[in-house]
């Protein structure tokens, strides 16, 4: 037995040993693959308390061994006998004694363990009393106590892996927490004021009281009689506990957040919170300190926003001095400020009545954040990343401004903004900077969600003064994402949409690209909103396409089209086929173009092409439907426009991106046209199967599904024939694809095939089955099991589920799925149960559990051969052995006795068994937490 231990040291050493080298990345997982076999095994009990306790072992491994004591005592109690759980309670203070001096990780490891052991060991009566009388007597062995004292908390309420019931929980959380919390502030209270106690070993105690802060288990009235309380303030003048003090103020003032049950507390607390304003204006020069600040009148604030309320004279220096901590210009503090405003905002809603001092604190509050609002002078001092975050910022003070709204009145806080955009015009072009307008153009557009959509009052002063805003490519595209947000507004009151239109069409031409695309914005949202209003200005958007598109980025030109489409969408259904077809008109007659010229076509050529692709998509997608009956201006549209497709594909089907762009315009197509596409479904198949073919493009896949999906009800065997030809070469042609190519290099493919399966077993199931690309799809489909891709996985499985419960399948027929099965069912079910324990996803199991039933129903004798390889294959680090075993004697007993049902029970308890394990393994071995 020696030996054998002697055995594993030396395999634990090597394998750690990996991880001070700079190795391949198959040795790393192999040593760590190594250590978390060995994390699980009985022995490693043994083996690491001897390295513990080894002067000689190194550090890494001294480390790991209590790692693997404090993971052992989480998930492997089992493997103890019952009588040795007290000698192993006494094995883990013996080297907690050992390393009183560190290094911590260890001492940190090792206390977890206790604390885990302590929580399902009700044998252990006085867990905490004992510790505190082993390490609490000597001054250098405090640390270490202090350091239990503050896990314990933490791992009885955070380590929801430690298997316990919610009963025996309970129970033991009350004996470790609750009974001793009196004790745990006395002792806390006695260290702090101990003769010669270091800033250290005070620094500990306040982490400690925060961890039973966090905890809920301080009495909250006792702890008001303590030293502790004022202590905690008085530390924030010390440069060492400033930050621990932060942490342990902000916690109790959480604490008290029963208002009712803790006043007496509260009147303790807050004099020495409001005490510390001044220090607002005497440490103004630290951010950090500042910081700290922020957070105990943040936390103050929204405590005690109720009492703030009701008792404004004495609580209201908490929001000036919020308000102090709002107004720093620092922005990486100002947001910690944020949620106080917003739920006194929201509680001020519900209020009647309330202290004017409270507008006026909210009117500071929206001047302030419209000045950090402001870009700086040079924004080319900012970096990219400093930019990005910086507008990211200015969406989150968007919100503080919709709450300045609620308290004074959307129209106060326009004004506001109006006022101060005056007040910057009136001193000359020459006087101002564009900031100075920008940022309050920026606040009206975040204010906007809260306008009142019949406002007469602040909406006209800002549309009229939108036009004189200075010429400067930061005001306009301010001004035109406004007028995008108050399109709603716009649409009561129409006689501004001339207007707009002439501001958003000088946008489009202005040379900055996010200054045109805020056009595109704005016209699209007016014409989604304003629809009915504008459909006199069609012509005019027409004339501006044709005239103006070309010169626009294909983004705003593909805004241009959705925003006409929505203006289409308004109109009578005749004239709205009308003005589509000569839109339409427009575009196919540049592909009928493209696909008639007998010269090599361009690159250039090609992709404009496929820009009106897309624009021609997103009107289809935004018109929708004209109904059952087409009207007269679309009787022969259908035909037409597929014949300029069938030849514009048969060229161009070999570019990725325009065999993309054209079969999405194809499925909005049988969209628009509906009954009227079967005449050239057909058609589409032949030319749809022939790309795919060529290309092996997986679009041409997912169309074909969607025009099965749409006709596969239809009998008419010209149609028949066309799905038939579809599925044998489709499968051929995935077939080939899967011989000269890894399946994960063709995820795109599997999904649209698999999909388009789909359609056919629904809708042409005889077709499906009768098929000889039966087997060649079953095949196929198993090989789209292996990926970790979850659409496709619930897609195949939906397949198979279909494959196996059919209607057709029963124990005395013999149908194609049975022939497959008998050849297949070993590797299939290999395949099920390999990912039902690996890589599916976790929603799958139900399907998992049908398909298992079905197996078992009808080839109960051939699946009880099958299962003891297919389960010998499968990894112990997600299927340990017995799971295994277990596995395989619950579903034999099933199929012994016919209790096909409660297959269901064996494969849920297999994923539970697999995902525990698995769940362990994701912590690594050389994890520090």
């Amino acid at each position: 037995m020696a030996d054998n231990q002697s055995a594993n040291i030396q395999a634990l050493l090597s394998a750690l040993n990996v991880f001070t080298r700079a190795p391949d990345k198959t040795s790393l997982e192999n040593a760590n693959s190594w250590l978390q076999d060995f994390q699980h095994s009985p022995e490693a009990w043994s083996t690491c308390n001897v390295l513990l306790l080894s002067p000689d072992a190194p550090p890494a491994a001294k480390l790991f061994a209590a790692q693997t004591f404090r993971s052992k005592v989480t998930y492997d109690l089992h493997q103890v006998d019952p009588s040795n759980l007290l000698p192993l309670r006494d094995t883990l203070v013996t080297a907690l004694e050992r390393y009183q001096s560190g290094p911590k990780t260890i001492i940190t490891q090792l206390c977890l363990a206790l604390s885990g052991l302590a929580l399902q060991l009700p044998a252990w009566d006085n867990a905490l009393q004992s510790i505190v009388e082993t390490f609490g007597a000597n001054p250098a062995t405090v640390p270490v106590l202090l350091q239990f004292l503050t896990v314990l908390p933490e791992e009885v309420s955070g380590n929801t892996r430690i298997p316990v019931t919610d009963d025996e929980y309970r129970e033991r959380s009350t004996k470790l927490l609750s009974d001793n919390s009196e004790q745990v502030l006395e002792l806390l209270s006695m260290y702090l004021q101990a003769t010669g106690v270091t800033h250290a070993v005070q620094s500990q105690i306040f982490d400690c009281l925060r961890s039973w802060l966090v905890a809920g288990e301080i009495d909250m009235p006792a702890f008001g009689k303590s030293p502790l309380l004022a202590f905690a303030f008085e530390a924030l003048a010390s440069e060492e506990l400033f930050d621990s003090a932060v942490d342990v103020v902000c916690e109790m003032i959480h604490e008290t957040q029963e208002i009712d049950d803790n006043m007496p507390v509260i009147e303790l607390i807050v004099p020495r919170v409001i005490a510390l304003k001044s220090r607002l204006e005497d440490q103004k020069d630290d951010p950090e300190k500042i910081r700290g600040y922020a957070k105990i009148f943040a936390e103050a604030g929204e405590t005690y926003r109720l009492l703030i309320l009701q008792h404004t004279d004495t609580f209201y220096p908490i929001v000036e001095a919020i308000g102090q901590c709002s107004a720093y210009p620092d922005l990486d503090i100002v947001p910690i400020t944020f949620p106080f405003w917003m739920r006194l905002a929201q509680t001020i809603g519900k209020k009647t009545t309330i202290s004017p001092l409270f507008g006026e604190a909210y009117k500071a509050l929206m001047g302030v954040v419209i000045r950090h609002l402001h870009f700086p002078p040079d924004l080319a001092s900012m970096t990219g990343q400093e930019a990005d975050n910086f507008r990211s910022f200015r969406h989150v003070m968007g919100d503080t401004l919709k709450d300045c709204c609620l308290v004074l009145g959307a129209d106060a806080c326009l004004l506001s903004a109006y006022g101060l955009i005056t007040m910057a015009l009136s001193r000359g072009p020459q006087a101002i900077s564009w900031q100075e307008i920008e940022a309050p153009l920026f606040a009206m557009r975040s204010m906007g969600a809260e306008v009142d959509v019949m406002d007469d009052t602040a909406v006209p002063k800002i549309m009229d003064l939108i036009p004189s805003l200075p010429i400067h490519p930061r005001v306009r595209y301010a001004a035109l994402l406004i007028i995008s947000r108050y399109t709603e507004w716009i649409n009561r009151h129409p006689d501004y949409i001339a207007y707009q239109l002439q501001y958003i069409s000088a946008g489009f031409e202005d040379p900055d690209t996010e200054v045109s695309a805020a056009a595109g914005q704005a016209l699209k949202y007016l014409c989604q909103d304003c629809k009915q209003h504008l459909i006199e200005f069609l012509p005019t958007l027409h004339t501006f396409l044709t005239t103006t598109g070309a010169k626009l980025t294909q983004d705003d030109r593909r805004q241009v089209y959705e925003a006409i489409a929505y203006v289409i969408s308004a109109m009578s259904m005749e004239k709205a086929a009308e003005s589509l077809r000569t839109f339409s008109l427009d575009i196919l007659s540049q592909i009928h173009a493209i696909s008639s010229k007998s010269t090599a076509v361009t690159k250039q050529e090609l992709k404009e092409v496929g820009y009106g692709l897309e624009n021609l998509e997103v009107m289809l997608h935004v018109v929708g439907p004209f109904g059952d009956q087409l009207p007269a201006a679309c009787q022969n549209s259908c035909q037409e426009a597929w014949s300029i497709f069938d030849t514009f594909i048969s060229k161009f089907a070999f570019d990725y991106d325009t065999s993309e762009r054209v079969t999405r315009v194809l499925r909005h197509g049988i969209t628009l046209f509906g009954q009227s596409s079967l005449s050239v479904a057909s058609s589409v198949l032949s030319r749809m199967v022939t790309s795919f073919e060529a290309t092996g493009f997986s679009s041409f896949l997912w169309i074909s599904g969607k025009f099965v999906g749409r006709f596969g009800h239809e009998s008419d065997p010209v149609l028949r024939n066309a799905f038939q030809n579809l599925y044998e070469r489709a499968t051929n042609k995935v077939v080939s694809l899967l011989q000269s190519k890894d399946s994960r290099d063709i995820p795109d493919v599997l999904e649209d095939y698999v999909q388009l399966l789909l359609q056919l077993i629904r809708m042409a199931p005889d077709i499906f089955f009768q098929s000889s690309a039966f087997p060649l799809a079953f095949r196929a489909t198993m090989a789209a099991l292996t990926l970790i891709h979850s659409d496709l996985v619930f897609a195949s499985l939906d397949l198979f589920r279909d494959i196996l419960t059919h209607e057709s399948l029963t124990p005395s027929s013999s149908p194609p799925p049975k022939t497959v099965m008998e050849k297949e069912g070993f590797e299939f079910v290999g395949c099920i149960l390999s990912g039902l324990v690996g890589d599916f996803p976790e929603d799958s199991t139900a399907v998992v559990v049908t398909i298992f039933r079905a197996v078992a129903l009808l080839w109960s004798t051939q699946l009880v051969a099958w299962l003891p390889p297919i389960l010998q294959q499968l990894p112990p680090s997600s299927t340990p052995n017995q799971v295994k075993q277990q596995f395989l004697l619950d579903v034999t007993n099933s199929l012994n006795t016919a209790q096909y049902d409660k297959v269901k029970y064996s494969i849920l308890a297999l994923h539970r068994a697999s995902r525990k394990a698995r769940d362990r393994r994701r912590v690594t071995p050389l994890n520090q937490a």
